[in-house]
């Protein structure tokens, strides 16, 4: 299964793609961030995400999307700005039909390292361990993508395994 992680943002937008499969290591194939300038105005920014997103997409075809879900922080311009380009990320995965699932901050780092209350440093070095990267991925919002990522490879796989199980012996009783 192929997983993009998305860590949205207006003035950076991280992005991650992860290869998985079943009692298999874990792969990094791509990581990145799309940044927009503070001095555009949004709807330009916002236009510049939607086809960087629509690109990484296309480039790397995932089977599934994981994205960052926002949470209320105390500055309200900084969360709007998040979540329009949360939408974006929700709307360019949707109109290919592919599966959309929300993380929130605490359920990516307990799932990467143990700990719901990780720092983003802590968080940076589980990817890298996990992923057998030789370096860090840096900025901080690409290793939070990849972390996204991770997490839906190790939670939405599951998952998905369960649903199906439900849904198969659902019809057998029928």
């Amino acid at each position: 299964m192929r997983v993009l992680g998305i860590d949205p943002g207006l003035t950076r937008c991280g992005m991650g793609v992860v290869d998985g499969s079943l009692g298999r290591p874990l792969s990094m194939v791509d990581v990145g961030v799309i940044r927009t300038s503070a001095d555009l105005p949004v709807w330009e920014r916002l236009v510049s995400i939607e086809k960087g997103i629509d690109a990484w997409i296309e480039e790397h075809r995932p089977d599934a999307v994981a994205i960052e879900r926002i949470f209320a922080r105390s500055n309200v311009s900084t969360i709007m700005g998040t979540a329009q380009a949360s939408g974006l990320a929700m709307v360019c995965a949707a109109r290919r039909g592919l599966p959309v699932a929300l993380h929130t901050p605490s359920e990516v780092k307990a799932a990467v390292s143990g700990s719901g209350r990780a720092d983003k440093a802590q968080v940076t070095a589980m990817v890298t361990r996990i992923l057998r990267l030789p370096t860090p991925p840096k900025p901080a919002d690409a290793a939070d993508a990849l972390a996204l990522a991770i997490t839906h490879q190790w939670r939405g796989g599951a998952q998905n395994r369960i649903e199906a199980a439900v849904a198969a012996a659902g019809k057998a009783r029928r």
